[in-house]
């Protein structure tokens, strides 16, 4: 008998209209209360106003706006003595993927426009040109472990 921790992660099936597990994964962490049809159609609708505004594939840019929000270091709390230390892990991943993924559609939240599929098409736009909330989110992870690199070797 193994030793090691059985792998629980479920497996996702790919959306109907574009075939992809990103755009699932990312309707997943919009829906509220259950409502999976509501969230998939904001996203689609976010899709086609990319499209009418950059001309270009959404799922292209969709990808492209993960890639960019997507962090290498992270800072995990490690209680070391009597004190706690910010050490810079490298981010898994799978971690990285649902790191980023949550980071679009809370950047896409905190927007100011009226409608979700127009909150989500702007942040996916800005986030594919290295702008907006969420990119910034990964800047400032990624300076926090900057400025914490001196406890890297809390390590382990």
């Amino acid at each position: 008998m193994s030793r090691k921790k059985r792998d629980y992660s479920r497996v996702i099936l790919p959306d109907p209209k574009f075939g992809d597990v990103m755009v699932t994964r990312t309707v997943n962490v919009l829906m509220k209360n259950g409502k999976k049809s509501v969230a998939e159609r904001e996203l689609y609708k976010a899709f086609d106003k990319v499209k009418m505004v950059s001309n270009e594939d959404p799922l292209e840019m969709f990808h492209k706006a993960l890639a960019n929000v997507r962090p290498v270091v992270e800072v995990r709390s490690r209680r070391v003595g009597g004190a706690t230390y910010q050490v810079p892990t490298e981010v898994r991943p799978a971690r990285a993927e649902a790191l980023s993924i949550r980071w679009l559609t809370t950047a896409a939240n905190q927007r100011g426009e009226r409608r979700l599929s127009d909150r989500l098409a702007g942040e996916i736009i800005d986030a594919a040109n290295n702008r907006g909330i969420a990119v910034k989110k990964r800047e400032d992870t990624h300076r926090m472990a900057e400025a914490n690199k001196a406890f890297s070797h809390f390590r382990w």
